[in-house]
């Protein structure tokens, strides 16, 4: 047995009032377990209130509150299974990139940190809170960038053959916004269980049909990456999207539901929530360079910073080159042999704490060093420019969309597949509340 199977009721007390004995009181217990790890019921009480909240904002319906409980549960358990990745590889998102990351969000928002600070305590969270939901958020993003974009292989011929198509008929002119439910089936399921899926299935599209709202719907029914969000997706061309969304939306309308489709992972229900023109025709480019330290038990964290601080002084004095500086020391291989040149790309192919910093540069404006999970740089930027995404395919871009499409795909198959590895137990906490 990979874990030995324990009840972990922790965390629970009685306590009493200075003034008077109160009642005893459960002030927090576990969940449910997760490999070594626990969820609090505190954790999914705070997770349901916000999605109520959110839920109220949108004027949106939500299920019963045992649906809700299940989907919030799974998230958690996704979300913890993810954050034990990144402890065991070490990936730890600290304060100088957090602060970094802040300063550029409140920039984006045309304000001051003070001012930001100040906005979310007027919205009833504390800024300790903000930070370290914030530092989850990024370090999330970041053990998927790193786990799902090594299992991801782009080939010449899938991107030649998209410029090709592109070129023979055209960008689609027409993104769409996608509803997805999935109802899902064990690995290697039996006939019956196959059969309940299908049946489950079924129920869900007459519901549908009969005029259901989709979204409350799929928050209670639904096994897919985006339950929580009614199941609906952003805006997505048809190159871009999971291929089997693009295999059946083509030619769709709006209002337009499709299934159930057989797949591995279970029945799919797709709906075609919206569409709309191609909102950009045109896409921001950004060439730049950049020069990498990264830190190591030889060369310290500060140490490799102080070395960048030096690195720029020089250059702004005039004392070095920035591209000999790159080839001398830079431990980008890619870039390092080239004076730390990038080329044109667009920022979101990037990290997002450099693609926030060259966003921020005016052209020939070095960066101060900042980190990133990569290391400490400094990076210029060299030029923008805007690039038209519609008449002038190339492969660049085919490569974009073609990852973007794979990513989706291998980040919901990697996500299964943690799951399924991972020890979990959920326990009845909610019923014995009552």
């Amino acid at each position: 047995m990979r874990h030995s199977k324990k009840l972990m009721f922790a965390l629970m007390a009685l306590f009493a009032s200075h003034q008077s004995i109160a009642a005893p009181q459960q002030l927090d217990s576990v969940a449910v377990q997760i490999n070594d790890g626990i969820i609090l019921e505190s954790e999914i009480d705070n997770m349901i209130r916000t999605v109520k909240a959110n839920a109220q904002a949108a004027n949106q319906t939500l299920p019963s509150e045992s649906a809700l409980r299940t989907q919030v549960i799974e998230r958690l358990i996704l979300t913890h299974l993810q954050m034990q990745m990144a402890e065991r590889i070490g990936l730890q998102i600290g304060d100088l990139q957090l602060d970094q990351t802040i300063e550029n969000i409140a920039r984006e928002q045309k304000m001051t940190v003070s001012q930001m600070r100040d906005q979310i305590e007027k919205d009833g969270m504390s800024f300790n809170q903000y930070r370290e939901q914030l530092r989850e958020e990024i370090t999330l993003g970041e053990i998927q960038r790193i786990q799902v974009q090594r299992r991801i292989q782009v080939s010449p011929q899938e991107i030649n053959n998209l410029v090709r198509m592109i070129e023979e008929q055209g960008l689609k002119d027409v993104e769409f916004q996608v509803g997805h439910i999935l109802i899902d089936v064990p690995s290697n399921p039996s006939s019956e269980q196959l059969e309940s899926a299908s049946k489950r299935a079924d129920a869900v599209l007459k519901r549908l049909n009969d005029g259901k709202d989709f979204k409350s719907t799929a928050i209670a029914s639904s096994s897919g990456p985006k339950a929580l969000e009614g199941g609906v997706w952003d805006f997505m061309n048809i190159n871009e999207m999971p291929t089997l969304f693009a295999e059946v939306i083509s030619g769709a309308k709006k209002g337009d539901i499709i299934g159930p489709i057989k797949s591995g992972s279970g029945f799919h229900i797709i709906k075609v929530m919206d569409t709309r023109g191609m909102q950009t025709q045109e896409i921001d480019e950004v060439k730049s360079r950049h020069i990498l330290l990264k830190p190591s038990p030889i060369l310290s964290e500060e140490r490799a910073k102080a070395m960048l601080d030096n690195f720029l002084k020089q250059v702004r004095a005039g004392e070095a080159d920035f591209a000999d500086l790159a080839r001398q020391y830079s431990e980008d291989p890619g870039s390092g042999a080239k004076g730390g040149e990038l080329g044109w790309a667009e920022p979101s192919l990037y990290v997002p704490e450099f693609a926030n910093t060259l966003m921020s540069l005016e052209p020939g404006e070095i960066s101060e060093p900042f980190r990133t999970t990569h290391g400490w740089h400094i990076a210029q930027l060299e030029a923008k420019r805007k690039t038209d995404a519609t008449d002038k395919f190339n492969s660049n871009r085919a490569h974009q969309l073609i990852f973007r499409r794979k990513f989706n795909e291998e980040l919901q198959n990697w996500l299964d597949e943690m799951r399924s590895d991972a020890y979990i137990e959920i326990f009845d906490v909610a019923s014995s509340r009552g």
